[in-house]
């Protein structure tokens, strides 16, 4: 259940402007997840979710670029951005399509983010299969890889 909720956590958040955790739950009680406040906050650390300026001037939810960067190598970070070609999930799978001989580069980049939402990376040539834990997982994850590649 956690994973679960964590997951849409990362999906709200990349498809709308949340400014207060009591947003982020009431949006969370909206999709069918029950929680408290308390919890909330527990994800949103555990998540190292954090608030930016928007362009409107307020402060919204956001996951940090830091993280990113502390996730897995900024050369891994890089090589993710410039060899993505396209990309698309179907319940619980994401495809990935890479510059030719980039595919393993991007899996690698996947992999050692380390999420416990993602079972398994499996590389091609110029092609990444990734089986997530469920279909709200690979949506979530879908929508990071939006944000990282905007």
């Amino acid at each position: 259940m956690k994973s679960q909720r964590q997951a849409k956590i990362m999906e709200i958040i990349s498809e709308k402007e949340i400014e207060t955790q009591e947003q982020l739950l009431a949006e969370l009680n909206a999709a069918g997840f029950r929680s408290t406040q308390a919890t909330i906050s527990r994800d949103i650390k555990e998540l190292r979710i954090v608030k930016e300026l928007s362009g409107f001037g307020s402060y919204r939810y956001t996951v940090s670029s830091d993280d990113v960067g502390s996730s897995f190598s900024a050369k891994l970070n890089a090589i993710f951005r410039e060899c993505v070609v396209s990309y698309d999930y179907a319940q619980n799978m994401l495809v990935i399509r890479t510059l030719p001989g980039l595919a393993s580069a991007a899996a690698s980049a996947i992999d050692a983010m380390g999420l416990s939402v993602v079972l398994g990376t499996l590389a091609g040539d110029d092609t990444v299969f990734a089986v997530m834990r469920d279909n709200n997982a690979a949506a979530a994850f879908y929508g990071e890889i939006k944000n990282l590649l905007s």
